[in-house]
C-alpha cells in the first residue's frame, strides 16, 4: 500500500460483508452487551405500534361505540366500556415508560460497546503507527495522521453498534407496523407498502458519491489539522514574520473547502427526502381517498381508518429520512474501509525472518558502495565506501544537503540503502534483529525531542531500568546537575510539550544523559551543538566529551572545535566521498574540499569556541 495516507481510496467501502468481517474481532469481546443491546432494540422497534393499535379499540369501542359492543384481541373479549377508557390511556402511558427504560439501557449499551470498540481500534492502529519507519511520517502530514488514526477508528467504531441497533429497531418497527396496517385492511397495506417501496429506490445511487466526498472531507480535514499543528509548533516563526495573515489565509481557504464538499453532499443527496415527501404523501393521499370508500361502504371502522393512518405515518416517518440514515451508515463504512486499509500498511523496514542478535560492536564498521535516494531518481550517496574502526571518532563534514545526515541515518536503519552494503563486524546490518541493532546505538541530535513529562522520566528513556546511581553519575557526566538545582522541583521538573520549558543547552544536555544511560558502543552525534551559543556549546562540548569515552562515534558537526578532535574526518560532498584524513592530512591537500570549507567556514570559530574554555 502507497505510504501516502491522502492517496486513500477507501477500496472496501461498499464491500460490507468483508468489513463486518474485518470489525467483528474488535466487537467479539463486548458480544455479549452488544447482542443484548440488539435484543433491546426489538421490543424497541415493536413498541412503535402499540399506540396505533389502541386507536381502534378506543374511537370504535370507546368513542363511537355503545355498552353492548365488545372488543376482542388475540382471544381476549372486553365488554366493559369504561374499563377500556380507562385502561387504554394508562396503558399507553405504561408503555411509554416501558419504551423510556428500554431506551436508556440501550444507550448505555451502546455508549459502552462503541467506546471499548473503539479504544481496542485505537490501541492497534497506534502500536501500527509506531511500527512504521521514518519514511512513513516523512510523507505524511501531521493532520492527516491524526485524522486517519483518531478520528476514522471514532467514526467507525463508535458508530457501528448504534447504526446497527437502530437497523433493527427500525427493522421490527417496519414490521410491527406493517402488521398493523394488515390487521386494520389489507387492501390498503397493499397501497401503502407499494408506495414506501418506491420511495426508497433511490437510496442505491447515493452510495459512490458519499465515498467521494467523505475521502475528500477527510483530506481537507487532515490538512485543517495540520494547519492547527504547525501554528501550534511554529508559533515563533508566525509572530517574527508577521506570518499570522498567511495562516488565517490558509485556513479559510480549507472551511470554504469543507464547506462546499459539505453542500456538495447535500446537492447530491439532500434531494432525496424531499422525493420521498412527496411520494410518501402521494401514498396518503391514495390512502385517504380509498379509505373514504371502505369505510362509507362499511368494509373498515372509523377507528381501524385512524389505526392504519397514524401506523402509515409512523411507517413513513423513517422512510422519509431513510436518506440521512443511509448516508450516515456509509459514511461509518468509508471510515471503516479507511481504518482497515491502515492494517495492511506494512513497514518497509523490518527485521529478517532469522534475525542475528547485534552484541556489540568487535572490530568495525564498513560502508561498501552504499547508493541512496529517497525518491526513485534522485540519488543522495554515490558508491560511498568507508571503514571506521572501533573506538575511532569520525567527523562528516561538507556543504549542506551533500548526504552527511543520510550516512548516519542509515546506521539505524531509519532508511535501508538503494544497493550496497552496511556491516558491522562482517554483517550486513539488514541481518540483524532491528531492535538490537537500534539497542547498539545512541544519538544526539541539533533539535533533541523531549517527550511530555519529567526531566528524569526523559532521561530514563535510555535505560528504563537504570538506578538512581546510575542517574546520578550520567546527570554529573552530562553537566545536567548545574542547572537541576536551581530547580525546586531538581530533576522531577516537568518540562511541557517538547521541552519547551528548558533551553537548548538544557534539552541538549538531557538528551546527553539519555545517550549517556543508554550506553551503546556507538555514538552518533548529529550537529549537536550547532544550534548553540558559545557559551552553552562549551559546556555541552563538556559533555559530549564524557558521552564518547570508548565509544565508536560519528559527528555531524560546523564547529571547529568538534571536528578537530575527531580521529579522522570524512569529507562529503554531492553524496560522494571526496577526502579522507586528519585535520593536518587535509589542510596540507592543495585546492581541497575541506582546505576550503576550513578557510570559509571554520577558522573564524577557533577564537570565539577557545575564549568560554578560558574563561
Amino acid at each position: 500500500m502507497d505510504y501516502k495516507l491522502q492517496n486513500t481510496v477507501s477500496k472496501d467501502a461498499f464491500n460490507y460483508k468483508y468489513l463486518l468481517g474485518k470489525i467483528f474481532p474488535y466487537i467479539k469481546p463486548v458480544l455479549g452487551r452488544a447482542i443484548i443491546n440488539l435484543i433491546i432494540a426489538i421490543p424497541l422497534g415493536l413498541l412503535d405500534g402499540v399506540v396505533a393499535l389502541s386507536l381502534k379499540p378506543y374511537l370504535d369501542f370507546v368513542v363511537n361505540g355503545s355498552p353492548e359492543n365488545t372488543w376482542s384481541f388475540f382471544g381476549i373479549t372486553i365488554y366493559s366500556q369504561a374499563f377500556l377508557a380507562a385502561i387504554i390511556p394508562f396503558g399507553i402511558v405504561a408503555f411509554a415508560l416501558f419504551q423510556g427504560v428500554l431506551k436508556y439501557l440501550s444507550n448505555y449499551l451502546t455508549d459502552w460497546t462503541g467506546q471499548k470498540i473503539s479504544m481496542s481500534l485505537k490501541k492497534d492502529l497506534f502500536k501500527k503507527l509506531t511500527s512504521m519507519d521514518p519514511q512513513f511520517f516523512d510523507v505524511n502530514s501531521s493532520g492527516i495522521v491524526l485524522t486517519r488514526f483518531l478520528s476514522d477508528p471514532d467514526t467507525a467504531s463508535r458508530n457501528i453498534i448504534d447504526m446497527l441497533k437502530s437497523f433493527i429497531a427500525t427493522f421490527f418497527g417496519l414490521v410491527g407496523l406493517v402488521a398493523v396496517l394488515l390487521y386494520n385492511s389489507w387492501k390498503l397495506a397493499i397501497i401503502g407498502v407499494t408506495i414506501m417501496a418506491i420511495a426508497i429506490t433511490p437510496v442505491t445511487l447515493i452510495r459512490k458519491r458519499i465515498k467521494k466526498v467523505s475521502n475528500a472531507t477527510m483530506v481537507v480535514g487532515g490538512n485543517m489539522a495540520t494547519n492547527f499543528n504547525e501554528t501550534f509548533a511554529g508559533n515563533k516563526i508566525m509572530t517574527a514574520y508577521n506570518l499570522q495573515k498567511d495562516q488565517n489565509e490558509k485556513f479559510d481557504n480549507q472551511i470554504q473547502e469543507q464547506f462546499h464538499l459539505a453542500m456538495s453532499l447535500t446537492k447530491r443527496v439532500g434531494w432525496m427526502s424531499p422525493i420521498m415527501y412527496f411520494v410518501c404523501s402521494i401514498g396518503i393521499a391514495l390512502v385517504m381517498a380509498y379509505g373514504n370508500h371502505l369505510i362509507l361502504s362499511g368494509q373498515m371502522t372509523a377507528g381501524s381508518f385512524a389505526s392504519f393512518v397514524t401506523s402509515l405515518l409512523l411507517l413513513y416517518k423513517p422512510t422519509k429520512t431513510l436518506g440521512n440514515t443511509l448516508t450516515n451508515l456509509q459514511t461509518v463504512f468509508v471510515a471503516m474501509s479507511r481504518v482497515f486499509e491502515l492494517f495492511d500498511l506494512q513497514p518497509q523496514i523490518k527485521s529478517p525472518a532469522n534475525p542475528i542478535e547485534l552484541k556489540g560492536l568487535h572490530n568495525a564498521i564498513d560502508f561498501k558502495n552504499v547508493n541512496f535516494e529517497y525518491e526513485k531518481g534522485t540519488p543522495v550517496l554515490k558508491n560511498f565506501s568507508l571503514h571506521i574502526n572501533k573506538g575511532e571518532t569520525i567527523a562528516l563534514v561538507g556543504n549542506s544537503g551533500g548526504g552527511k545526515s543520510t550516512v548516519v541515518s542509515l546506521l539505524p536503519r531509519f532508511y535501508d540503502v538503494t544497493s550496497g552494503s552496511i556491516e558491522f563486524d562482517g554483517v550486513d546490518i539488514r541481518k540483524f534483529d532491528l531492535e538490537s541493532l537500534r539497542n547498539n546505538i545512541s544519538f544526539v541530535f541539533q533539535d533533541n525531542f523531549l517527550f511530555t513529562g519529567t526531566i528524569k522520566e526523559n532521561i530514563l528513556m535510555g535505560n528504563e531500568h537504570a538506578t538512581d546511581d546510575q542517574i546520578e553519575k550520567v546527570v554529573a557526566m552530562a553537566h545536567l546537575d548545574e542547572f537541576a538545582h536551581t530547580l525546586e522541583n531538581g530533576l522531577d521538573t516537568f518540562v511541557g510539550e517538547r521541552g519547551t520549558t528548558l533551553s537548548g543547552g538544557q534539552r541538549q544536555r538531557v538528551a546527553i544523559a539519555r545517550a549517556m544511560l543508554k550506553d551503546a558502543p556507538i555514538v552518533i552525534l548529529d550537529e549537536a551543538t550547532s544550534a548553540l551559543d558559545n557559551k552553552s556549546e562549551a559546556i555541552v562540548q563538556k559533555a559530549l566529551d564524557n558521552l564518547i569515552q570508548n565509544k565508536t562515534v560519528f559527528v555531524i558537526a560546523h564547529r571547529l572545535s568538534t571536528i578537530k578532535n575527531a580521529d579522522r574526518i570524512a569529507v562529503i560532498n554531492e553524496g560522494e566521498l571526496v577526502e579522507l584524513g586528519t585535520h593536518d592530512e587535509l589542510m596540507h591537500i592543495e585546492n581541497g574540499k575541506y582546505k576550503y570549507l576550513y578557510e570559509m567556514q571554520f577558522a573564524n570559530q577557533e577564537e570565539a569556541v577557545i575564549a568560554p574554555y578560558n574563561n
